[in-house]
């Protein structure tokens, strides 16, 4: 089972990290980072490298688009959105994190399709034909979409259970410990004081 995580310029790390560290604790699969071309791929201060080119992994059983904190890129970089389409064609599972989903909408999967994003750009969903959702994550068809950033890791449990079973991914949730208990309810504009989501608006929405 071959699972690919794009990487591209500006792709946020933490989005490509979090489903990685799931997957590939899923029992035969391969999980490779590919990129334009083979390398070192810088995000913001964090490199990573991918070790196959999009034309060495033209089909993967899976597809996980991790997003950007430069939402433009997600949408007008050719190689990646080429990719993508090329790739969901054969894939099993096609998935993103945070606006990665914004790169399967430019790639013209998202028409008719319930999915969602980060917070801040799920209204730029509904450009590309799709149902915005309010949802940490959300399947339709062979397109699960998550939000922001960490929803990711929720997203790939999912997925997980679906490559496996439902036994397997919550031993691959032990193993990481994950059972978030944050300081504070602010991880959504629904429980986040009214001051922070605007201060949070307005940073991401000027990157």
């Amino acid at each position: 089972m071959q699972i690919a995580i794009p990487l591209y310029a500006g792709y946020d790390a933490a989005d490509a990290l979090g489903p990685y560290f799931v997957l590939r604790n899923v029992p035969g699969a391969t999980v490779t980072f590919v990129a334009e071309r083979p390398g070192v791929v810088a995000d913001h201060g964090v490199t990573l490298t991918a070790t196959a080119s999009f034309a060495d992994l033209p089909a993967p059983d899976v597809l996980v688009v991790p997003g950007t904190t430069d939402v433009a890129r997600s949408t007008t970089d050719r190689e990646l959105i080429r990719y993508v389409r090329t790739a969901h064609a054969t894939t099993t599972w096609t998935t993103s994190v945070c606006v990665g989903s914004l790169a399967l909408g430019a790639a013209g999967l998202l028409e008719g399709v319930r999915a969602t994003t980060h917070w801040v750009a799920r209204d730029l969903l509904a450009g590309f034909g799709a149902h915005p959702v309010d949802e940490r994550f959300v399947t339709d068809g062979k397109i699960i979409t998550a939000g922001g950033v960490l929803a990711g890791i929720d997203m790939a449990l999912h997925l997980a259970s679906l490559l496996a079973d439902e036994e397997t991914a919550m031993a691959i949730q032990l193993g990481l410990e994950y059972a978030p208990r944050p300081p504070f309810d602010a991880g959504t504009p629904a429980t986040a004081p009214a001051e922070i989501t605007a201060l949070v608006r307005s940073l991401l929405r000027n990157t």
